[in-house]
């Protein structure tokens, strides 16, 4: 299990100086003398990575709307209510009725695929502004979807950014991409040495949701990477587009993550269930 945090790191600047005075009163010819030090410039910061583009973009080429919290969290709650009861032919034709939308959208390249049904997720994070992600038991992939219905609580009314997320593109080094379901957005980041947010190439990432202290918020979550090209999907709606490095090696592990937004209590409290990868043949 990795653990992130989102906090850039600060250096703390020392400044010394030193003022020396002689005088001697037995000497009536003297005179008063004073010796300075050399103060050092301040360290230059290193590591503090200043975001090259926002995670509040406003351009909203697509989608269209903003979903809705009501009617995602009562889809949400009827699909997961259903889906137990589904026979494995009728779940596997749903899955593959949404690789064949996404296909038909120009997510995917091919609809020929193979789709990992995985265990569901619950666990819960007390570290402000850290995240942990875990690597999932499936093969290192490029082109993927994974999609989930996410549930995540917080033990805190005013708490920062937090939610439930997926990681993916992960190197044996660490490195690797996070995405977060928040109640208000998504937050898409690189993370090497220092964490960098990634805001939408289209779309807004703005989502709509009441504060899950109050009660737990949901929605189905999506994530679809083809090329150097990530979509995210809430409630099925895309709510951003997303452009990944040109030189960054795309075939990694894909996992889970949860992103606390306060030390009180359990913090954030995240499961994902119906959760499911979809990789093309060959891959």
């Amino acid at each position: 299990m990795t653990f992130k945090s989102l906090f850039p790191i600060h250096l703390t600047i020392f400044i010394m100086a030193l003022v020396l005075q002689a005088c001697s009163p037995n000497e009536p010819a003297a005179t008063a003398t004073t010796a300075f030090t050399n103060t050092p410039e301040p360290p230059k910061l290193t590591g503090t990575i200043t975001p090259k583009l926002s995670l509040f973009a406003s351009s909203t080429p697509r989608p269209s709307r903003t979903p809705n919290v009501k009617a995602t969290q009562n889809a949400g709650q009827n699909k997961a209510t259903r889906t137990p009861n589904l026979a494995a032919t009728q779940q596997k034709d749903e899955w593959n009725a949404d690789t064949q939308k996404y296909f038909e959208l120009g997510y995917l390249l091919t609809t020929n695929g193979k789709i990992t049904t995985l265990p569901n997720f619950k666990e819960e994070w007390a570290q402000l502004g850290w995240y942990q992600s875990s690597a999932l038991s499936v093969p290192q992939v490029s082109d993927f979807y994974m999609n989930g219905h996410l549930k995540w609580t917080s033990a805190y009314r005013s708490a920062d950014i937090s939610g439930c997320g997926f990681i993916f593109a992960e190197q044996p080094n660490g490195d690797h991409y996070a995405v977060f379901l928040d109640r208000s957005k998504v937050l898409f980041v690189q993370t090497e040495e220092y964490y960098s947010p990634i805001g939408t190439t289209r779309g807004t990432g703005r989502v709509n949701f009441g504060n899950p202290f109050d009660q737990p918020d949901e929605a189905d979550f999506t994530l679809i990477v083809k090329g150097a090209y990530a979509y995210v999907l809430v409630a099925g709606e895309v709510v951003g587009e997303y452009t990944l490095s040109q030189s960054k090696v795309m075939r990694g592990n894909v996992g889970l993550a949860l992103l606390s937004g306060t030390n009180k209590d359990f913090g954030t409290r995240c499961e994902i269930t119906n959760l499911h990868v979809w990789v093309p043949n060959g891959d």
